[in-house]
């Protein structure tokens, strides 16, 4: 087994950065180097959180009857793999009683449409909702989606085991990962940082966190703020 690297203390990489910028004030920089330190060790948790993922021992076998019609017709869970070995799945909240799909999924799905060949020349990817297929794909070229590989779930059981439907039958978003190994199927990890998890006065949401938008408006002085979501359309 081999050993994890030594880690240069963050101390010393915050002295080897070196950068500075025209007109920067010391305090300005005593702050932000302090800051960089904090960031650092925020990459270093982020790799130990994957580190441990990675690790999880083999998880529940995946026996549902879970049936799905995409772009090119009907297929079982097994085909949603492909000639894969780990599926990455998300349910977008379009369920059928839904006259427009949620404006944040919808967000989120428009920036992964632009990594989606890219995520898929490693993993199967699979964009997973109630709605008719027909539905799903007229929406698709509504948003100018091109890449984003979507399904129907035909019976809703997929949506219902693995937590996208809520008690009241409306849709809740979930990100799953699954293995085919050893001809056994199972689920690998699952987001789990939702609503019950939710710190106060923050948005629920997992991490890292998986949009995009939010990303960037952390490092922004506005921040997230409270009272901004995507929207579906924002005229002209």
């Amino acid at each position: 087994m081999s050993q994890a690297p030594t880690l240069v203390p963050v101390a010393e990489l915050v002295k080897r950065n070196g950068v500075t910028f025209t007109g920067e004030s010391a305090e300005y920089r005593h702050a932000r180097n302090a800051l960089l330190a904090e960031e650092l060790e925020l990459r270093r948790q982020i790799e130990r959180v994957a580190e441990q993922r990675r690790a999880l021992p083999p998880g529940p076998e995946v026996k549902g009857d879970y049936r799905f019609i995409g772009e090119h017709g009907p297929v079982d869970f097994a085909g949603l793999f492909g000639d894969k070995q780990t599926l990455v799945t998300y349910s977008y909240m379009f369920g059928p009683q839904r006259e427009r799909p949620c404006p944040m999924c919808t967000s989120l799905l428009g920036a992964w449409n632009g990594e989606a060949r890219d995520i898929q020349q490693r993993v199967a990817f699979a964009v997973i909702a109630r709605s008719p297929i027909e539905r799903l794909v007229a929406f698709k070229q509504e948003r100018g989606w091109r890449d984003l590989p979507l399904y129907s779930d035909v019976n809703g059981h997929f949506s219902r085991d693995y937590h996208a439907v809520g008690d009241d039958g409306s849709d809740i978003p979930a990100f799953n990962v699954f293995t085919r190994r050893d001809g056994h199927v199972r689920l690998f990890w699952a987001g789990e940082m939702g609503m019950a998890t939710a710190d106060p006065g923050q948005d629920p949401r997992g991490a890292p966190d998986l949009m995009p938008i939010w990303t960037i408006l952390d490092c922004v002085p506005e921040g997230r703020g409270t009272d901004w979501y995507p929207k579906l359309d924002y005229g002209s």
